[in-house]
């Protein structure tokens, strides 16, 4: 008898454990989607955004890449990226109740992003295939983006997923960054140097660190290096950092294009001294207008080589991350930059070419720039009187990155610009041709562009030189000292006021830097003899 009870309770309990899940069945559908490459037509990581009349859906497929991430390394997010996004490895399934929903699935700057509309009825189960499409192709052309400036915590384990995430982003080298301030350390790696590089094909992920960081001085950067390096005693020292992470095979840096935290401080106290190697000119921390070049010309002129690279600062900075809607919310790869290889794909070959200043910046729009078949990062070295064959062309796509104008500057004056509105130019493609003639003085000379109001390009120059001379800008020198000479002012006043935050700890690292700003007094002093116009 007790057996046929229990027989009969659990037939009872299955029941109405059933009625409600094939109720919820028949009030919900379902939709499997895969999403291929459509050159290989292979399965393709990707970007998917699912709204309900404009507002974004709340259910994950069980297919989500999932990385936890978030503000000074709390776990603010996880599957959802922060404009209600996420990240699949080429298809999934999601169950949602019955209406018709918009999904957006996006691969990157130089996929076409699609938009669908799609219905779900109740009870029923439909398929979709998509096959994501480029408008260009720079690997193709020996081009690799990357994103230098992402903060999420990497163990071993997070490789895979993270690796998804920088594929469905079509970002070639994501660079993961160690963060510190003058108390501790966040967004830990696991490995530096080669034990830190994961890579599958032409993609990888390697680590790096922005560390310092003072609200005095800027925020530091450095990658490529063989370990991470701080000195907690000597913290506001930032060229002991920089120093060791050379010795250790690393490149260094400033971040924020050296505004933000006053950067344009420490980037005249280490740069002028020859200790800086590249600095972040595109991103949206800073302004929604993502190209930021002051104190970029500002050491270009001077004549000191920098390499133009770009970073997205995810999870931190957005479009407009202070005030923008969701869609303009922090995202990997938002701002990047594309380096040219002559070899096969590596992190050795892609950081020698990064060092060497084989570099665009962008947020969409596509550079080729060249002066007499030299490209960005290269010398070229002319007799006097020669002319320059200098050729600029812009690559866009007319509904996801409209091209509006391009430039060619020199010593950041405008020699040409060209917009879609001009004769033979197009919102997809334009082109400026440029012939100097009689060179008669060293200059550098590059090239920028502008797409919508978010978008912009700007290329590392190429630095011309007048037999065996310089490539400074004898008609700013003074001007330009002058503003180093009132940085370093700042600095000193910082050094005099003994703050009670404990964020600003300057003034307890005043000789030291007090021994510094002397230092960097004396290569001012050098370099206004040397190359002030007489």
């Amino acid at each position: 008898m007790n057996n046929i009870l229990r027989i009969l309770l659990l037939n009872v309990l299955i029941f109405f454990l059933e009625v409600p899940s094939k109720a919820y069945a028949q009030r919900t559908g379902s939709i499997y989607v895969g999403i291929q490459d459509d050159v290989t037509g292979k399965p393709t990581p990707v970007r998917v955004r699912i709204t309900l009349a404009g507002k974004p859906v709340k259910t994950l497929p069980n297919e989500v890449v999932a990385v936890s991430y978030g503000l000074w390394d709390h776990a603010d997010g996880y599957a959802f990226q922060p404009d209600s996004s996420f990240y699949v490895s080429g298809s999934f399934r999601i169950t949602l109740p019955p209406g018709v929903y918009q999904f957006v699935l996006s691969k990157g700057n130089e996929y076409i992003s699609q938009t669908h509309s799609l219905r779900i009825r109740p009870g029923q189960t439909s398929r979709q295939q998509y096959r994501m499409k480029r408008w260009i192709n720079m690997v193709a052309r020996n081009w690799y983006s990357a994103d230098s400036h992402i903060h999420i915590r990497r163990s071993p384990r997070e490789n895979q997923p993270l690796l998804n995430w920088i594929q469905a982003e079509d970002i070639n080298v994501g660079v993961l960054l160690k963060m510190g301030d003058f108390w501790e350390t966040y967004y830990p790696q696991y490995a530096f140097g080669e034990k830190g590089i994961y890579r599958q094909g032409n993609y990888l992920l390697t680590a790096g660190q922005e560390d310092p960081r003072t609200p005095e001085i800027g925020h530091a950067l450095g990658f490529g290096a063989t370990f991470s390096m701080r000195f907690g005693r000597d913290y506001y020292y930032y060229d002991k950092v920089f120093d060791e992470l050379h010795k250790r095979g690393g490149l260094t840096g400033y971040a924020h294009q050296a505004e933000s935290f006053h950067g344009y401080r420490g980037l005249t106290l280490d740069g002028l001294r020859g200790k800086v190697d590249v600095l972040e000119i595109l991103q949206y921390c800073v302004s929604p207008q993502p190209l930021r070049t002051e104190h970029y010309y500002h050491m270009l002129d001077l004549g000191f080589q920098l390499t133009a690279t770009a970073g997205s600062d995810f999870p931190w900075c957005g479009h407009d991350h202070d005030h923008g809607p969701p869609e303009h919310s922090a995202q990997i790869g938002n701002a990047r930059f594309y380096t040219y290889l002559n070899k096969p794909f590596n992190q050795a070959s892609w950081q020698a070419s990064v060092a060497a200043g084989h570099t665009f910046v962008s947020s969409g729009p596509i550079l080729d720039f060249r002066v007499n078949n030299a490209i960005p990062g290269d010398h070229l070295n002319v007799k006097k009187g020669e002319t320059l064959t200098i050729t600029a062309q812009a690559y866009g796509h007319p509904t996801q990155v409209p091209l509006q104008a391009i430039e060619i500057i020199a010593h950041g004056r405008v020699l040409k610009r060209i917009t879609k509105y001009d004769p033979g130019q197009s919102s997809n493609h334009l082109a400026a041709t440029l012939e100097l003639k009689s060179v008669e003085q060293g200059m550098w000379i590059a090239a920028r562009c502008y797409g919508d109001s978010t978008q912009a390009a700007h290329t590392t120059p190429i630095y011309v030189t007048i037999d065996g001379g310089g490539f400074h800008n004898s008609e700013t020198v003074d001007s330009y000292l002058n503003q180093s000479e009132k940085y370093l002012q700042e600095l000193e006043q910082e050094l005099e006021t003994h703050r009670d935050s404990p964020e600003f700890r300057a003034w307890y690292y005043k000789k030291g830097l007090k021994d510094r700003v002397d230092e960097t007094r004396q290569v001012i002093s050098v370099l206004r003899n040397r190359l002030s116009k007489r």
